[in-house]
């Protein structure tokens, strides 16, 4: 059975917005177009390569708090968005949904937690899916059953990573992903972490207790412990998130072409119809 390919469409849009210079990339009324152009180039690329059964997109909810910034303040604080990027985030999931494609975004959610949610139906189903990310926030997701493909240069490179790459890279389990970031924090995010806990330390640590609960069962970390369940909390994705069912699909890229017409990219229309 082919895999569900799942995308986090806020990651790869940033990706493309930095990768195209946007003053050459115009729509025909003037506005930005190099996210559209970059991200739609890239989907199709990654789907003539992986050839998936269906293509899920997740979305983040900028400026929308979600229970994360209620839970930690300052979380994700300090982040700049460039007003034209977030213009094209803002046309990008309708421009995917006329390609014949699932968009997924809502309050109080972020793209990271529409990924879950999709492998976890999919593998509900007794399918396998590739998830294409650069957060490594996703890496708890790497599975027998789940390959998350990563960025390596720009959008053009993927590497893919499973359980051994996991291990290899942090000395632990993707199921002690969460445990491992809620320890030694996670300065894009604004999570603080332990006091004095680095990767190292909270590598060697998760080598010696299962997760965090048995090392504060062990009396580790007693003064921290709520704190640190907090950032666990943070860093674990939501399985429960809104995804529909996705039947198998293939993109419609004439209608993905149409709408890019609509919105005055006819560059983009040509490469989709390529």
């Amino acid at each position: 059975m082919k895999p569900l390919l799942v995308v986090d469409g806020d990651s790869f849009a940033h990706r493309a917005f930095h990768a195209l210079p946007s003053r050459s990339f115009r729509r025909e009324d003037g506005g930005p177009a190099n996210a559209l152009i970059g991200f739609m180039s890239m989907l199709k690329r990654l789907w003539e390569a992986e050839r998936p059964r269906a293509v899920v997109v997740g979305w983040d909810t900028i400026g929308t708090p979600t229970y994360r910034n209620e839970l930690l303040e300052g979380y994700q604080g300090g982040r700049y968005f460039d007003p034209e990027i977030l213009e094209q985030l803002d046309l990008l999931p309708g421009l995917v949904e006329a390609a014949g494609m699932v968009a997924c975004k809502g309050d109080g959610y972020e793209a990271d937690d529409f990924l879950a949610a999709a492998v976890a139906g999919e593998r509900s189903r007794g399918g396998s899916a590739l998830v294409a990310t650069s957060d490594r926030d996703a890496f708890q997701l790497a599975a027998a059953d789940v390959t998350i493909l990563q960025p390596v240069r720009g959008v053009s490179e993927l590497q893919r990573i499973g359980p051994a790459e996991v291990r290899e890279r942090y000395g632990v389990e993707p199921s002690q992903v969460r445990d491992f970031i809620a320890l030694r924090g996670d300065p894009s995010d604004k999570i603080p972490g332990a006091r004095g806990v680095g990767a190292k330390t909270a590598a060697s640590l998760l080598q010696s207790y299962p997760d965090l609960d048995a090392m504060l069962a062990a009396g580790r970390f007693q003064a921290e412990a709520a704190n640190l369940l907090v950032f666990r909390q943070i860093a674990t994705l939501d399985p429960t998130a809104p995804v529909p069912d996705v039947p198998d699909r293939e993109p419609d890229w004439e209608a993905g072409a149409r709408a890019a017409e609509k919105l005055g990219v006819p560059r983009l229309a040509a490469r989709l119809r390529e």
